[in-house]
């Protein structure tokens, strides 16, 4: 502790640090109000402003104070008049803001705290358990992670029937979080710790499906997703081969909602992602992808949060028209240094881009966001002029899908994928399926099987126009070329390796380099 300065009970602080803002209320509050959160307690109705201030003091104090929580949450409930939603979102705040600071006890308290406002059903309950979500970081075996997952997945079990009574869609989100980990816990071995972990979440998992299937299935497409990594664990298998019997179809049209995604991304990546795909230009983002992989993404235990970054990007951040039209880093350029970061890793690779491709097969322009299938089209069409390979692996990817992902079900994936195809021409992502169906840099095989998918459900005839390929300007796409030569994010330097057809016209060989860059490896 040496080279620390504390100066808050509630969170660690080094010496260079500046005072957290929330922080600093909480205390000062505390500090201020301290004779009166001790019995006997006050009879008098606080005026507006006072109400705040207990309920940042009380707050602090039950963080902070163990032996004294009980008295003080008693003091609260004397003087709620606002259904404790000012009090919850507090302690919102210091779970985004402050949790990763918190000293060991304050963390303990915030779980007790916690279960003490689900028992009065507080205002904004469900905000505060899905930020909890949050914070369990995926890939990460450390004491702490798994003791936080081990205390929520106890506390869904000890407060079931609470929560199914007052805030049932919670319990989605809980079912969500936790067969997203199981999957990830499944894939190691020899750590002693996770395994009563993976029984509790075993647990709650299965008592969902068996005693709330109908909330179970709100969850939408993304739960067959889910359960399709934990089909081999045998207390899923009954109810893998129930869903696949007498459920898939209906899952599968029920888009997943975005609020989903967000569970298994931090409130730091979240913001981090933002920030690169709506401030940073093409050319600019190398050392902010460097930050993000160092800080996120190294070491093999990292590569499936891949998955959730994907669902993430492609199904949450929806850049306005004008971010579109810039020359702000695309969300399909993420996509392909994604998919980039795994290639070493097949298992990975395939989950990566199943993640990316999931919403084309169950496609319906009806309730489906064209946004959302967006990223990989583009990826497609910008990989054509001098990396086709990039673009033929992500067809033959999706085409295969149609044969293999369902086949009771092909027919649906079918119209899926063409309601699809169709959309993003119809909609103006790309201005004509030539670019596919027409274009002499991809394999013939190839295009024959993408056209007679797409006859299988064509409302019209495809008509050629190989002049029009994007929707981008002509001014944003020799920006966007000029700008792909500073794209590198590698760390430590690799050889160049020359890739297929990526040289036979000299012509072309300034845009290959600039691709070249913007792919290679960042390890």
């Amino acid at each position: 502790m040496e080279n620390h300065f504390v100066t808050s009970k509630l969170i660690r602080v080094s010496r260079h640090e500046v005072e957290n803002q929330l922080e600093l209320s909480l205390r000062q509050a505390f500090e201020n109000l301290q004779p009166k959160l001790r019995p006997p307690f006050s009879l008098e109705i606080p005026d507006p402003q006072e109400y705040l201030e207990l309920n940042k003091a009380i707050v602090y104090g039950v963080l902070c104070e163990p032996n004294s929580s009980k008295t003080h949450i008693k003091h609260l409930h004397a003087l709620v008049t606002d259904g404790y939603a000012f009090f919850t979102s507090l302690l919102i705040g210091i779970v985004v803001e402050l949790y990763v600071k918190l000293v060991d006890s304050a963390k303990i308290q915030l779980i007790w705290v916690t279960k003490e406002m689900i028992d009065v059903s507080s205002v904004g309950i469900e905000d505060l358990v899905v930020s909890l979500f949050r914070r369990i970081g995926t890939g990460d075996y450390g004491d702490h992670n798994v003791w936080l997952c081990s205390e929520l997945v106890s506390l869904f079990l000890e407060k079931w029937e609470c929560l199914l009574d007052d805030s049932p869609l919670v319990l989605t989100s809980a079912l969500y979080s936790f067969l997203r980990l199981l999957a990830d816990h499944y894939r190691v071995l020899g750590v002693v710790k996770l395994e009563n972990v993976k029984r509790l979440e075993i647990k709650f998992c299965v008592k969902m499906f068996r005693e709330q299937l109908h909330l179970s299935l709100k969850i939408g497409r993304d739960l067959i997703l889910l359960l399709q990594d934990l089909s081999h664990v045998s207390e899923f298998r009954e109810i893998w081969n129930d869903l696949v019997s007498n459920h898939c179809s209906e899952i599968y049209q029920l888009k997943t909602s975005s609020r989903y995604f967000l569970l298994r991304i931090t409130p730091e990546m979240e913001t981090q992602l933002r920030f690169l795909l709506g401030n940073v230009k093409l050319g600019s983002h190398k050392r902010h992808q460097i930050w993000f992989l160092k800080k996120f993404l190294l070491g093999p235990e990292k590569e499936t949060l891949l998955i959730d970054i994907v669902r993430f990007v492609c199904c949450v951040i929806h850049p306005t028209n004008e971010i579109i039209r810039s020359e702000i880093m695309p969300r399909w350029a993420i996509i392909g240094w994604l998919l980039e970061l795994c290639r070493q890793n097949h298992h990975i690779e395939r989950s990566v881009k199943l993640a990316l491709f999931y919403d084309w097969l169950f496609f319906d322009e009806r309730i489906d966001n064209i946004m959302n299938v967006e990223p990989a089209a583009l990826l497609m069409v910008w990989s054509i002029p001098q990396y086709p390979h990039i673009t033929h692996s992500l067809l033959e990817f999706l085409l295969h899908l149609v044969e293999t992902y369902d086949i009771t079900r092909r027919d649906m994936i079918v119209r899926g994928l063409t309601s699809a195809f169709r959309d993003i021409e119809r909609k103006g992502v790309i201005r004509s399926l030539d670019i596919f169906l027409t274009n002499p840099a991809l394999a013939p095989d190839l295009k024959k099987k993408l056209a007679n998918l797409l006859s299988c459900h064509q409302e019209k005839t495809v008509h050629v126009n190989l002049n029009q390929v994007s929707v981008l300007s002509k001014q944003t796409v020799l920006s966007s070329e000029a700008n792909l030569k500073d794209c590198s994010t590698k760390i430590v330097d690799t050889p160049d390796q020359k890739l297929d057809n990526s040289v036979e016209n000299p012509a072309k060989n300034h845009k290959v380099e600039l691709f070249k860059e913007f792919i290679r490896p960042s390890r």
